[in-house]
């Protein structure tokens, strides 16, 4: 079966610096670092059936066949959905929805798809979702001869993750598509889903979004990046559900978190375009505090005893810690001088001694401004 050359994508994944939680909520800032690690899709002609998506964190390969306009499983039930696959579809089908409003068909499609944000099919935390969003919108795309801008592959990655978690503030996909460090304030989704579901995919794609901006930001020009797994993987998903829960959305206790979290980020981002290694520090320990105080307020289970551990090692040797992301588990940064050698070894061994694994990951280097 002929049909268009193969296609590559390559997106890598995130660590929150600050502001997680509180950007989940439309216009509140957070600062995002993409790493050096990166889901892979590649897209080419299938050798039979409408998709083929082979994934390494699927044991098969898994075919399927349009029904009703909807991608199902080959032979299965109606509306029976792939395990694990839904960012998968969801992303293939905002795609295929902006070519029918431009009058095309996807064609037929065999999906490879390739991570090095898990380890034996558990994942480190790292935006793993996010990243394969990225890169199926991007790579079908491009099969099917789309062309996109970075904020348009960020708008249809946005909008397929909203369709599938309406609560996911999208920074993972900003960190995927632009690179680098970035300030990102997330779009009111709600906003989202109605502009593509009243206009269409193509009229949301250049329409305003309320609450969204990015940019990117000067990385630190002193201080070295270290990233600690905790071995223990973390639903973000879940712990996000829990806060939205009860009577925590819209009360006082959030507005006050909200406002300490805005007030440190805003902060963070004024330290990293001055330069100053020594404030940034500062605010990225009063990030953890902020944390901690939902932690408390909450009981969401931010800090796990290896995430304390991974922080109060940092603080041992004069640098600043905190869980990257919803917590729970997964991964924690450490920002320390860089020409501290001696300390970041220290700092090494005092997370392996704590059952926290030092992982060498570092920044992605940033693909270009964001528009």
């Amino acid at each position: 079966m002929s049909g268009p050359p193969p296609v590559r994508s390559d997106a890598p994944g995130k660590l929150f610096v600050a502001g997680e939680y509180a950007v989940m909520e439309p216009g509140h800032p957070a600062i995002l670092i993409a790493v050096d690690r990166q889901v892979s899709v590649t897209v080419s002609t299938p050798d039979g059936g409408d998709v083929v998506i082979d994934s390494d964190l699927n044991p098969a390969e898994t075919r399927l066949e349009r029904r009703g306009g909807d991608l199902v499983v080959a032979g299965a039930d109606a509306g029976q959905e792939p395990d694990g696959l839904g960012h998968v579809l969801s992303a293939i089908g905002v795609v295929g929805e902006l070519l029918a409003e431009r009058g095309s068909r996807m064609p037929a499609m065999h999906l490879s798809i390739r991570s090095r944000l898990h380890r034996d099919g558990t994942k480190f935390g790292l935006g793993s979702s996010g990243a394969v969003t990225v890169a199926v919108v991007t790579a079908v795309a491009s099969y099917c001869g789309v062309e996109l801008s970075p904020e348009q592959r960020y708008r249809l990655a946005m909008l397929a993750t909203a369709r599938h978690d309406a609560a996911s503030s999208g920074g993972d996909l900003a960190a995927s598509v632009w690179g680098g460090w970035l300030a990102y304030h997330a779009p009111d989704r709600a906003v989202v889903l109605d502009l593509a579901g009243r206009r269409g995919v193509g009229e949301m794609l250049c329409s305003p979004w309320p609450g969204f901006s990015v940019r990117r930001l000067e990385p630190p020009r002193g201080l070295a990046l270290e990233v600690g797994w905790t071995g223990q993987p973390a639903s973000t998903f879940s712990l996000a559900q829990r806060l939205g829960s009860g009577r925590w959305r819209g009360s006082a206790a959030q507005r006050g978190f909200l406002a300490r979290s805005d007030e440190c980020v805003r902060a963070a981002i004024g330290a990293l375009d001055r330069g100053d290694d020594r404030e940034l520090l500062e605010h990225i320990r009063a990030a953890r505090r902020v944390l901690a105080g939902l932690d408390d307020e909450v009981r969401l289970g931010i800090f796990t005893p290896r995430l304390t551990a991974l922080c109060d090692a940092a603080d041992a040797v004069g640098g600043a810690a905190k869980p990257s992301g919803a917590g729970g588990g997964d991964c924690g940064i450490a920002l320390l001088d860089a020409a501290a050698k001696r300390d970041i070894s220290q700092l090494r061994k005092e997370w392996v001694a704590a059952g926290v694994l030092p992982m060498p990951i570092h920044v992605q280097p940033t693909k270009g401004s964001p528009e």
